[in-house]
């Protein structure tokens, strides 16, 4: 899994090198965001795993890795299916795609149709002005004990603020920043 992370983040360095449209970029999770992520599903054990925004795959395959541990699955959600085709090579690479689904549909779509109380992990990495109208799904289909990562908490406070003060205000939710890679907003559901 070490290589194909490190040959995905030099790609996609490579990628985005002078490419100002941010939406044209592949927008990869950082390694420590990534480890971060790890640790969180390892030691919350979860097992049902949902991550909105698959991008090329880099947090699918961090995700991927620590459910080996904990016998869970991942399902991975993206609007951009030839990225979710990418991701998913990668993750075979990596002998990990047995362990994610892949499905090109707009998160908060999804999110909708969830069951309340039937996820342990809810990873957000897509297009952050979107969150607050997926309110309150994002909430709603946490377990309790469940946790929610939203990714670029610090290097885009502005457009997650909404989302978190949504969080923020919701009866036994318990949130905080966690700064590593461009910030992780964490809220664990009461």
């Amino acid at each position: 899994m070490r290589a194909v992370l490190d040959e995905l983040a030099l790609a996609a360095e490579r990628h985005d090198a002078g490419i100002e449209d941010r939406l044209l970029r592949w927008r990869v999770l950082e390694e420590s965001a990534g480890e971060l992520l790890a640790v969180l599903v390892r030691s919350t054990r979860a097992k049902e795993i949902v991550e909105v925004g698959t991008s090329r795959g880099i947090s699918t395959l961090w995700l991927a890795d620590a459910v080996r541990d904990t016998g869970g699955r991942v399902m991975s959600l993206d609007t951009d299916a030839d990225a979710q085709e990418a991701a998913a090579a990668s993750l075979a690479e990596a002998g990990l795609a047995d362990l994610v689904t892949f499905l090109p549909v707009d998160g908060g779509s999804y999110l909708a149709d969830l069951p309340d109380e039937s996820v342990d992990l809810l990873f957000l990495d897509a297009e952050r002005t979107e969150y607050p109208g997926w309110w309150p799904h994002p909430l709603r289909v946490l377990r309790p004990g469940g946790l929610l990562v939203a990714d670029n908490a610090t290097s885009h406070p502005e457009e997650i603020a909404p989302f978190a003060a949504l969080l923020a205000a919701a009866n036994g939710v318990t949130t905080t920043i966690a700064t590593v890679g461009k910030g992780e907003l964490l809220a664990v559901r009461g």
